[in-house]
């Protein structure tokens, strides 16, 4: 079975049939799902998808394109969500420097003030870094108590063995299975396969064949193949170590 570490139920792509994909998951190989909050809304999305469905968790957190307008309690709402029996880690909080809207100030105030919570309450946290590696590094340095996942990692594998020699894990998307991947299989190349998990993003990054269309966690079978390619282990040996990966992480039994 495998375990996709980072997938966005709540998102209105599957508002047509968001409750067939996800209970078609166990007969498909999936056996666990962790859905990822981008805001206070989809933290309660994620919530009410996770109580829905036994084998889906979440992770609640603001998203670093959603760090504009927060009310003055955002904290303490992520907070008190944070409590709720299946949510698993902090998340996807972090930097992106690609979208310009907010500044790189605020978000780096969110992503601390969030790193601070998880350390706080002993959560894992799901890192975002788009284009902001060396404040992403820099930041988790200073927090030393923080542990999680670079999620959709895109870093160098220089910065990858850096990472896990802090403690963090590194999940994979389709962008692995791209024809022109270059970095991702050279950093799981450089990394132990107990640091490493498997993701779809859904609904983005679809792999290949797959690429283009609608992304679930149907395909996250092909991550795995491709980190399988990579390490020479067979797809049944990748989805159990990266599910356990996964579950010793999150917490999961």
């Amino acid at each position: 079975m495998l375990f996709d570490t980072h997938a966005h139920y709540y998102d209105q792509a599957f508002d047509g049939d968001r409750d067939a994909v996800l209970a078609a998951l166990p007969e498909s190989g999936v056996g666990l799902v962790l859905c990822p909050a981008c805001d206070l809304e989809s933290c309660r999305a994620a919530i009410q998808l996770a109580e829905a469905y036994p084998y889906v968790y979440a992770a609640v957190g603001i998203h670093p394109e959603d760090a504009l307008g927060l009310p003055p309690d955002w904290l303490q709402q992520v907070e008190a969500m944070s409590r709720h029996p299946k949510v698993k880690a902090i998340g996807e909080i972090g930097l992106d420097y690609y979208w310009k809207e907010v500044p790189h100030d605020l978000q780096k105030e969110v992503f601390q003030a969030q790193l601070s919570l998880a350390q706080r309450l002993d959560l894992p946290v799901i890192v975002h870094d788009r284009e902001a590696h060396g404040d992403c590094l820099s930041i988790v340095r200073a927090f030393p108590g923080a542990r999680g996942v670079f999620h959709c990692y895109s870093g160098s594998a220089e910065d990858a063995k850096t990472l896990v020699a802090l403690g963090w894990h590194l999940s994979f998307t389709g962008t692995i299975t791209f024809k022109n991947a270059r970095k991702g299989p050279e950093v799981v190349a450089a990394v132990p396969m107990e640091r490493l998990m498997v993701e779809t993003d859904a609904p983005y990054m679809a792999p290949v064949p797959f690429r283009g269309k609608r992304c679930d966690s149907r395909y996250v079978y092909r991550m795995a193949e491709a980190i399988g390619d990579i390490k020479g282990l067979p797809v049944e040996e990748v989805a159990r170590i990266t599910t356990e990966n996964g579950k010793r992480l999150f917490g999961i039994d």
